[in-house]
């Protein structure tokens, strides 16, 4: 009998994580999913900004330790997040407020993008900044939205 160690055993499963960290993700990815499932739209949204958030931070943190494809694809993943917030934007009912929202999600996109491409924490900085702005906007109506 041959004995392995996790990592024997994890490249010749191609996984890359033991079985504890995909019990682990397993799990998170069945919160998440519930969470969702249980979540008001108001909830729904608040979600997206703590998303775009967090994966903003992370990037930042890999951009720093010059981790440049993990920071990439937090990057893309925040513009995703972003994507679906503009998404969400409802044209028939926002007037003015939806047109701006709409502009301003759009230049976060593009600032993310700016600095995925330059390697700018500074401009991660200004899109957690606005996000952030947004989300205490937001969470300051979760009463209305009941």
């Amino acid at each position: 009998m041959v004995k392995t160690t996790d990592d024997d055993d994890n490249q010749e499963r191609g996984t890359g994580m033991n079985a504890y960290a995909r019990a682990a993700q397993n799990y998170s990815s069945m919160k998440v999913q519930s969470s969702v499932e249980d979540a008001s739209p108001h909830r729904l949204i608040q979600m997206l900004f703590e998303g775009a958030l967090e994966r903003i931070a992370q990037a930042k943190g890999a951009m720093q330790q010059g981790r440049h494809s993990q920071r990439a694809e937090l990057v893309r993943k925040a513009v995703n997040i972003v994507m679906a917030l503009q998404g969400s934007l409802n044209d028939n009912e926002g007037g003015q407020l939806t047109a701006d929202l709409d502009a301003l999600y759009d230049y976060i996109v593009r600032t993310l993008l700016a600095a995925n491409m330059h390697s700018d924490e500074s401009k991660l900085d200004e899109c957690g900044r606005l996000l952030g702005e947004l989300k205490s906007a937001w969470d300051g109506i979760a009463d209305q939205a009941r």
